[in-house]
């Protein structure tokens, strides 16, 4: 059992890496990350893009851990040479942080040799994400009565509790957290984020609104949330 966990470049003799066990330390960085690219599509929104990042990160590690392995100046050069790197892309959310970081460490741990630990930590580490997917699958559930509302008023109608009649009839709760002017001051618009009692009677509480407004823009969207997610 000792000897699934023991690293192969274990030997102060070693001063070159085989093709065979560049291409174990590859190939089992692969299947690992596969497996995580795996995981994380259970029930979770996801990209392709991101995917294919997921499922390959594990291999580039690894193999930049195996070139700069006992190499000193090569590590100094390596991690020079990434911080010039910069991903310009739209900002993850906390899930997505955390399975980069799992798969870099797959990475890190198969290029330093240990394939053992490797594939434990990327089986351990997939089934607690798994886990917790399922935990929180009910959030995906309370996203549909979780929603943002923007309403333009013109600016003679008075907003200060203009519609908490009409949101305490179709929402547990309400709050207005933000009111901005627009169309050159002749307008306001304020964005509520409401809890719906029954996602149902959506389109009921936007024909209240209209009434209200004077049938100007409304915009119902998911709850924005992104910022505070972390």
């Amino acid at each position: 059992m000792e000897a699934i966990f023991k690293g192969i470049f274990d030997s102060e003799f070693t001063q070159t890496i085989g093709i065979t066990d560049f291409l174990l330390c590859l190939g089992v960085s692969l299947i690992l990350g596969f497996a995580m690219a795996a995981a994380y599509m259970l029930k979770n929104d996801h990209s392709k893009s991101f995917i294919v990042t997921l499922a390959l990160l594990p291999a580039v590690v690894c193999v930049v851990i195996m070139m700069v392995n006992g190499n000193i100046g090569a590590g100094v050069a390596v991690a020079g040479a990434f911080s010039l790197v910069r991903f310009r892309s739209a900002p993850g959310s906390a899930k997505e942080i955390v399975a980069i970081f799992l798969a870099m460490g797959a990475g890190l741990i198969a290029g330093m040799g240990y394939l053992g630990f490797a594939a434990l930590f990327t089986l351990i580490m997939c089934a607690v994400f798994m886990i917790c997917n399922v935990l929180t699958s009910g959030s995906s559930r309370a996203a549909s009565v979780n929603k943002t509302v923007k309403i333009t008023i013109p600016e003679d109608l008075d907003y200060t509790g203009a519609f908490d009649d009409i949101f305490a009839e179709y929402t547990k709760k309400s709050e207005l957290i933000n009111v901005k002017t627009t169309n050159m001051g002749s307008m306001f618009r304020l964005t509520y984020n409401v809890t719906l009692r029954d996602a149902t009677k959506e389109k009921q509480m936007i024909d209240r609104i209209r009434e209200r407004n004077g049938n100007l823009e409304i915009i119902v969207s998911k709850q924005e949330n992104r910022i505070a997610e972390l």
